[in-house]
């Protein structure tokens, strides 16, 4: 079935073309370079997966309910305006809320598989290019398992957000290998890594935020201060892109709900401000890591209230994220051999 049967809301064209500028650079250097972005390359083909295989897709979705949420990860829970829904309206919201989520991190994938088919072209060294080509096939499977999960189990879709589409316009569009990264390996692959939707995602987004926290941190020593401070301005802006999308305005309009009242809802709620809190955990210390990390971007952080993640060493929770889905292949493993007996 056509996806434009699935999305709640109109989509005008099939298509989004991005008018760049983009350098292609060969390299004849192929044995110079970084030893760990070799042993990166060598992780990203032993971790290669297949969607259609290792997701068991015969397990049953409850359709009211298909991401098996709480209610109170809903910001109006408990409003007034909750309580005065029924139980198939509740079922609807909760239905359309999920469905919006997981369309922004299938058009967020297909923003990755492109940023990173673009810097297999761009950047300059031959270590780079393997690492970065073995992760055009992650994020290849990526959009294929949100396509799937949408189509066949949630049977309903969104288009992509306008801060969103935003955000993927300027991080692809510009011609600096290093922007691409920043903006793709850094924030919106660090974004997807912390909201952990699915443990064989999280272990690819590991090691595609480890690429980009390598590379960058090797060359933006290199910068002037006004370069430098123009990836900051980048970055600052980037961050609050994405905390504020998160308010799915377009889902309560959608809904015929009080788009006012909702967005307030979703200021006060105290789960969506652990949520967007949580979005920076890998971010924060990965944008201190590269050295981006002037006083306009303290400042920001410090106004969100993320900075207590400054302190966390980004190479460490990189390697936790990694194994996530070693340790839920290990639990399924176990649980299938209890079943069986």
């Amino acid at each position: 079935m056509s996806s434009q049967f699935l999305y709640r809301l109109p989509v005008e064209q099939t298509q989004w073309k991005v008018e760049g500028q983009t350098t292609t650079a060969f390299t004849w250097e192929y044995e110079d370079g970084s030893a760990d972005l070799l042993k990166l390359y060598g992780k990203g083909k032993k971790q290669q997966w297949d969607a259609a295989e290792r997701l068991d897709w015969s397990l049953p979705v409850d359709p009211d309910n298909p991401m098996g949420l709480d209610d109170r990860t809903i910001a109006i829970y408990g409003t007034d305006l909750w309580n005065r829904l029924d139980a198939k309206e509740r079922a609807h919201v909760r239905r359309n809320l999920q469905a919006h989520t997981l369309s922004q991190f299938m058009h967020g994938e297909q923003g990755a598989l492109i940023a990173t088919a673009k810097i297999v072209q761009t950047v300059p060294s031959i270590q780079a290019k393997f690492y970065a080509a073995t992760q055009v096939m992650d994020e290849a499977r990526h959009v294929e398992a949100y396509a799937r999960l949408l189509h066949e189990k949630v049977k309903l879709a969104y288009p992509i957000t306008r801060t969103l589409a935003l955000l993927l316009e300027s991080t692809i569009t510009d011609k600096r290998w290093d922007m691409t990264y920043l903006g793709m390996q850094v924030l919106i692959e660090g974004l997807a890594l912390a909201a952990g939707v699915n443990a064989y995602v999280m272990q690819d987004e590991a090691r595609h935020v480890a690429f980009g926290r390598l590379a960058l941190r090797e060359y933006y020593p290199q910068l002037t201060d006004a370069e430098r401070d123009e990836r900051e301005e980048f970055v600052v802006e980037a961050c609050y892109h994405m905390r504020d999308r998160f308010n799915q305005g377009e889902v309560w309009e959608n809904l015929g709900l009080p788009v006012k009242e909702c967005v307030e809802a979703v200021e006060q709620s105290e789960y969506m401000k652990l949520f967007r809190t949580r979005l920076f955990s890998r971010i924060v210390p990965t944008v201190k890591d590269i050295g981006l990390w002037g006083p306009r971007v303290r400042k920001a952080y410090e106004d969100m209230g993320v900075m207590e993640f400054a302190q966390v060493d980004a190479l460490s929770i990189l390697e936790n994220d990694a194994k996530v889905a070693d340790e839920f292949d290990a639990k399924m493993f176990v649980d299938n051999a209890l079943r069986a007996q």
